[in-house]
């Protein structure tokens, strides 16, 4: 299994277990569902319940939730189009100081630019961008990768990582 962590901030994001799209080698596309999970603690002590007792178990806690960001404790944040190309321009410089770093040729940084523009110019412009939510990694570090959430027509949850911005892990 690949496990993709944010180069940045070393959080999780996503791993290759979910249906993951690469997008004209710029964008990871992953479909996401929202699954139904408890919060707290699901202890059975094989006892049965009431009838009464049966009513209240439906209304417990449950709460219906993108797995994608429940899997990787993604937390949401909020932007509007300007802050969020503000914070896009920052993070693509840091991106590239960070694999300047890990040895990346100036040649390689260019092309990556070349493909930050163009997530850029796909995702942040007109409807597209209208219906995105905001995830940030588990760390929360504002410096790390936000990824979009959007809704494809039939109403389907994706996620939208830019590609650069990760590493595989093999685990």
């Amino acid at each position: 299994m690949l496990i993709y962590k944010d180069i940045i901030s070393g959080d999780e994001m996503i791993s290759d277990a979910f249906n993951m799209t690469l997008i004209n080698d710029i964008v990871y596309e992953v479909d996401c569902k929202m699954i139904t999970v408890r919060k707290g603690a699901d202890v059975d002590i094989g006892a049965n319940a009431s009838t009464q007792e049966a009513a209240e178990a439906l209304d417990d806690g449950q709460e219906e939730v993108i797995d994608v960001v429940h899997s990787f404790r993604l937390t949401q944040t909020g932007f509007n189009r300007a802050s969020y190309i503000t914070y896009f321009r920052g993070y693509v410089a840091k991106l590239m100081e960070k694999l300047a770093e890990r040895g990346a040729s100036p040649a390689e940084i260019e092309r990556i630019k070349a493909r930050a523009q163009g997530f850029a110019s796909s995702y942040l412009t007109g409807a597209r961008f209208k219906g995105c939510d905001f995830y940030m990694g588990e760390s929360m570090d504002v410096d790390g990768m936000v990824v979009l959430l959007n809704f494809r027509d039939a109403g389907n949850p994706y996620m939208a990582f830019l590609k650069d911005g990760l590493e595989e892990v093999k685990v």
